[in-house]
């Protein structure tokens, strides 16, 4: 180190009058609880900020990636084209956290035909009915005049105001039988897991915010324990005034000491802050544990009626089951199984009328009919997901369910949904402590010296 750092930029003795003893045992705390705080805050901020990379391209830095290891590569601070730069842990790895979500809360849950029948298939059906029926006759029109524009004018006024009559009549029964026919089949036509990780990683915003949602004041609680540095650091100024006294090491002199101790609080009060948020998940006796219990855990039920409200209002929604049905990796096994019902329904609501209308447009237009109205049918399936007050109510369903599974969850499970987000990147976080620390002890030496 330099004089100026041995000595300081300021001779506080001359200044105070204090002995170098009480001024590192006044100094050295309030530094360390400075750091205690920065080093904690920045690592809570880094798990969700920024949600996407910023950076910039580093020449040959592409060229030499490949030879890094493996576990230096899968680090949020290299992007393609060669860009070095930093994304927050969770944005940067929302597909793999969304999967982590699904595996270890959402599939405790439910399958699909569980979300399926909370939504409650009769109430969807009705909504489908209504919005048909908000525009029955335009529907009617549409399907008819899209096979044969000149078709409906060929049809006699009574035999279109029968057909307009028995539509509405069989509309609701039509509804049923179709979402009830979804619901026997559901398993097979909604991944939910494929799902929400589409879903959650299309929009890393979304899992950055229902993460830090259920754990706000557990991240809250992360960042003041670093206010934990301030005792951390009245025992390096104790220490500094023996360090001499003591074989071997006492040698080593003291601008080292305190950069040594800086690093080892920054990472002490990382290290603190995780366990006693996330660990032990099942109470223990004090003497085993001085706080008993992981604090995500002994919030368990309030944090799973957050994370239910986020499950049910954020990702599982009507417009995403609806987006998935429709235009899902199954979509076409949903197309084909709603055409299949609608036509056997359309079959039957014209019932004694088919023979009539057969006559009356020839049996090839009456096929062309069938076919556009189970097209027209489909298409409407997606107007489902644009009722607002419709889609609160089903999430209000969905709330319920989600809260009450996880609240059962095991303690060891439940804490893991948070964990899961910092467990991977847990070693960068102390790494980060570290250096933050010899940082501010490197600021301590150049104010104070050693």
């Amino acid at each position: 180190m330099s004089a100026v750092a041995l000595s300081g930029i300021i001779d506080w003795h001359e200044l105070t009058g204090w002995s170098t003893f009480t001024i590192e045992l006044v100094t050295i705390p309030i530094f360390s609880a400075v750091a205690g705080l920065i080093t904690n805050w920045t690592g809570v901020w880094m798990l969700f900020a920024p949600v996407k990379f910023a950076g910039f391209r580093v020449p040959g830095l592409a060229a030499i990636y490949p030879w890094f290891p493996r576990r230096v590569q899968i680090l949020p601070i290299f992007a393609a084209g060669g860009r070095f730069g930093f994304q927050g842990f969770i944005p940067a790895r929302s597909e793999k956290m969304a999967s982590m979500v699904v595996d270890k809360a959402i599939s405790r849950i439910g399958g699909p035909s569980d979300f399926f029948r909370q939504l409650e298939p009769v109430a969807i059906a009705n909504q489908f009915a209504s919005i048909i029926a908000s525009d029955l006759r335009s529907t009617v029109d549409t399907v008819i005049q899209h096979a044969y524009p000149d078709l409906w004018d060929d049809l006699p006024p009574r035999v279109r105001e029968v057909v307009y009559a028995r539509v509405a009549e069989e509309l609701p029964e039509l509804a049923n039988r179709a979402f009830y026919e979804i619901g026997e089949h559901v398993d097979e036509l909604l991944n939910v897991k494929t799902m929400i990780i589409e879903c959650l990683a299309a929009r890393p915003e979304l899992l950055k915010d229902v993460v830090h949602g259920i754990g706000a004041p557990e991240l809250r609680f992360m960042v003041r324990s670093g206010l934990l540095g301030f005792p951390f650091g009245i025992l390096l100024a104790l220490y500094l005034h023996v360090h001499h006294s003591i074989p071997v090491v006492g040698v080593l002199p003291n601008w080292l000491v305190i950069l040594c101790g800086a690093a080892m609080i920054g990472v002490t009060v990382n290290v603190i802050a995780v366990r006693v948020v996330f660990t032990p998940a099942v109470a223990k006796p004090w003497y085993l544990c001085p706080w008993r219990q992981a604090r995500f855990a002994r919030r368990q039920e309030a944090a799973a009626t957050d994370f239910g409200h986020a499950i049910a209002h954020q990702v599982i929604t009507m417009p995403v089951i609806v987006g998935h049905l429709i235009d899902g990796p199954n979509g076409d096994k949903t197309k084909k199984l709603l055409n299949r019902v609608l036509a056997e329904e359309i079959d039957r609501i014209l019932g004694r009328m088919k023979p009539l209308v057969s006559v009356a447009v020839g049996a090839r237009r009456m096929k062309a009919i069938r076919r556009g109205s189970t097209s027209t049918a489909i298409a409407v399936v997606p107007e489902l997901a644009t009722d607002p007050e419709f889609n609160r109510v089903q999430a209000q369903k969905l709330d319920l369910l989600c809260a009450q599974k996880l609240r059962e969850l095991p303690p060891e499970d439940f804490v893991e949904l948070l964990y899961c987000a910092v467990e991977q990147d847990a070693w960068l976080l102390y790494l980060h402590g570290a250096v933050l620390g010899i940082a501010v002890g490197c600021v301590h030496l150049l104010i104070f010296g050693a």
